[in-house]
């Protein structure tokens, strides 16, 4: 691993297989090198080879954070749903693909970001893409958009999907993104 350190793992902890999304467990003993800790979530490397997500509430077994809390520092209080779109925006800006350090709204895979009102608060409504049809990890991402969104003050339900039209590619990256990824 180019000379990284390998951390052990501390406890049984359970994982997503990265691109596939399924669900595994890494054994207590085992070694793994990290590769991201972006979006309250760990990519690590195995000593099988392969990438996976550790949740940020099993930040221990690796012997980094646990992240259980998604909550911005807002007030309690919502100004209107202007104030609640752009902190819907920022929560968006904390989720991450996790095989690229780049958060999803950089990677230009939103879509379509919308707030309505409800009687006793508002709800996000939001569509994103993934960078590959074939990829896996669209249900974490789904449910770690949800969780993030549900986390902001005034914001009562969400409605996230993923959608596939039009198909993303890399023209949709941002310029700040682009440069950070060595992309031209």
């Amino acid at each position: 691993m180019s000379g990284e350190k390998s951390i052990v793992v501390k406890r049984d902890c359970p994982a997503v297989m990265i691109p596939s999304g399924e669900t595994t467990t890494l054994a207590m003993g085992s070694s793994v090198w990290l590769t991201q800790s972006l979006g309250g979530g760990y990519t690590v490397m195995t000593d099988r080879g392969y990438m996976v997500r550790i949740d940020g509430s099993d930040g221990d077994a690796i012997g980094m954070a646990q992240v259980t809390e998604f909550k911005q520092n807002e007030p309690t209080t919502v100004d209107n749903g202007a104030t609640v779109k752009k902190r819907v925006w920022d929560q968006l800006r904390a989720c991450f693909d996790p095989e690229i350090p780049v958060n999803i709204v950089e990677l230009g895979l939103i879509y379509r970001c919308d707030v309505t009102p409800l009687s006793d608060g508002y709800k996000a409504i939001v569509r994103f893409t993934l960078t590959a049809q074939g990829c896996g990890m669209g249900q974490f991402l789904k449910a770690d958009i949800q969780r993030k969104l549900l986390s902001i003050t005034g914001v009562r339900e969400t409605d996230v999907e993923i959608v596939w039209d039009p198909p993303w590619n890399q023209s949709m990256i941002s310029g700040a993104a682009k440069q950070q990824l060595g992309i031209s």
